[in-house]
């Protein structure tokens, strides 16, 4: 572990009011978009307004507010405002498609739901299947791209706001108490709720600012979306807790990209290695760009594996350092980073334990010297408490005392860690999670198909593709275009299957277990992600 100064515990009301105080007037978020600036003074008011609105539904401690709603400034207002009474908010991945979103919204027991229009179809389609929720809080007064939202106690949240004041009841909160719940798929295929509390949220804050020395000065760019830890902690959390300023963009436009951080003299961003690909192929088409990025200082890069050559030409393509870093939804966000000094980084290396501990376990749950494989293992205060109603699965989680988190890697002697192969099957691509489980139960679910099992293949612009292998039942015909449009039709696009090989036998091992590895060297004999020095997972 790499020591880091402490922090008194507080809760994220606390942190919102405390910062409201000492930077009243200062700009907390610019939203180019819009044009809008919110300052914290307005961001306190907001959120006690907020937080009041949703008292008022009935909502209170310990209750939970789900948010389908993309990168705007409302969001936020929600998200913490939820936390300012207790409430636990829960932000839905805004590309599931229904059935998804109903398992999501209906299993974290949300009493309210709020939503922007754009969302109105799916919704209005699964609505019948979510009693749980009392209340759905529209937060957009812009016309519904797709259908309409014909559900009973529909309100407008912003129209509702101004109805409400800035005295907030009285509510006991701790450090300890849970404040997000964020999912996150399992290999089941059934995605978990992992329960943060305020104090983790702030934590993995501290740790972030302090590794990298962010101050009040610092201007950051939020491009990742809200619904993902890596958006909500590195560029909102972290410019909260130091009093910076955020940039907030509702999606990744490589268009505007470059103008945008010129016009707001924006300082660093956080990114996933997908999105470095996709400006340095802009700057291969169109060349540097005109916009002056002298402000830009470093840039952080997760989520992903990124590829060493990728690191390199953006690097030497834009001359700023980029620094790659490791951590899950559980552990808050990032559990290691590489160091801040650029001569001390070693490019391929997930970085040094940060704040927290992070090592490499045996099966018996035992460190291994350096350079041997094992399972990465984490301990700290941004560990999550645990999953939503899955005592089970947390009990793993947990086992031996540290957090699992299913990685298989390795640290060298100079304590920096690499990412080797991953013990549970998950795809990465483009920085989303895809677990082939669930891909492959929907491809069960197809009359024409009696076996399928699908892998990632190594993809130059997202880092993995989704490839699906399908045994066709005798008499069937099935084209690779039919089998993506019928995942396309139950699953959101991002983990459908971009190719299909037809194949007569799905290998198994001697006690019938999926090989995926097999299929993998049936793919392309190299896609296994590798340190040179160690050998992966048996």
């Amino acid at each position: 572990m790499n020591a880091l100064p402490k922090r008194n515990p507080i809760t994220v009301a606390r942190l919102l009011e405390d910062q409201a105080t000492a930077h009243a007037d200062k700009v907390f978020i610019h939203f180019p978009e819009k044009n809008q600036a919110f300052t914290y003074a307005d961001l306190e008011a907001k959120t006690r307004q907020t937080a009041n609105l949703l008292a008022s539904l009935g909502v209170g401690k310990g209750d939970k507010v789900a948010l389908l709603v993309p990168n705007i400034p409302e969001f936020l207002f929600v998200y913490w405002g939820a936390m300012r009474i207790g409430a636990v908010a829960c932000p839905v991945n805004t590309l599931l498609k229904g059935p998804e979103i109903q398992y999501v919204v209906d299993h974290c027991e949300a009493k309210v739901l709020v939503l922007t229009p754009e969302f109105f179809g799916p919704v209005a389609d699964i609505a019948d299947q979510l009693p749980r929720v009392a209340h759905y809080a529209v937060l957009d007064d812009t016309p519904p791209t797709t259908g309409t939202l014909n559900v009973p106690s529909q309100l407008n949240l912003l129209a509702e706001l101004s109805h409400h004041d800035t005295a907030l009841p009285t509510v006991t909160l701790a450090p300890d108490d849970e404040a997000m719940m964020i999912y996150t798929s399992g290999t089941t295929g059934k995605p978990k709720g992992v329960l943060l509390t305020h104090h983790n949220l702030i934590t993995d804050a501290h740790y972030i600012s302090q590794w990298f020395g962010f101050t009040g000065q610092t201007v950051m760019m939020c491009i990742l979306p809200l619904f993902h830890v890596n958006g909500e902690v590195v560029t909102m959390m972290t410019p909260l807790l130091i009093g910076a300023s955020v940039v907030l963009q509702r999606k990744f436009s490589a268009s505007t990209f470059w103008a945008t951080i010129a016009r707001y003299r924006v300082n660093m961003f956080s990114t996933v290695p997908t999105i470095l690909s996709i400006l340095l192929a802009q700057h291969d088409k169109d060349g540097a760009p005109d916009d002056d990025i002298s402000s830009l200082a470093l840039v952080i890069c997760g989520a992903a594996p990124l590829p060493v050559e990728v690191h390199k030409q953006f690097e030497d393509t834009f001359k700023v350092p980029l620094y790659e870093g490791y951590g899950l939804s559980e552990t808050t966000c990032y559990s290691t980073f590489n160091p801040p000094d650029p001569t001390k980084r070693v490019i391929g290396s997930i970085g040094m334990a940060v704040g927290n501990d992070v090592a490499i376990w045996d099966e018996h749950h035992q460190e291994v010297p350096p350079g041997q494989g094992g399972e990465i293992v984490i301990r700290g205060e941004n560990v999550m408490k645990g999953y939503f109603k899955n005592p089970e699965a947390t009990e793993k989680a947990f086992a031996g005392g540290w957090f699992h988190s299913g990685d298989w890697g390795m640290q060298d002697e100079n304590g920096f860690f690499y990412i080797v192969d991953r013990v549970k099957d998950m795809i990465i691509r483009g920085g989303e999670n895809i677990y082939p489980r669930e891909i492959d139960e929907v491809l069960y679910g197809h009359e024409g198909i009696e076996a399928a099992a699908t892998i990632g293949i190594p993809d130059e612009k997202y880092g993995e593709a989704v490839k699906s292998f399908v045994v066709l039942k005798p008499g069937t015909s099935l084209s690779e275009a039919e089998v993506i449009a019928y995942c396309k039709a139950r699953l959101a696009d991002f983990k459908c299957p971009e190719s299909v090989a037809f194949i007569d036998e799905i290998p198994k091992g001697p006690t019938g277990k999926l090989l995926r590895r097999a299929l993998r060297d049936m793919s392309h004999p190299c896609d296994s992600i590798q340190h040179p020095s160690v050998q992966p997972a048996p």
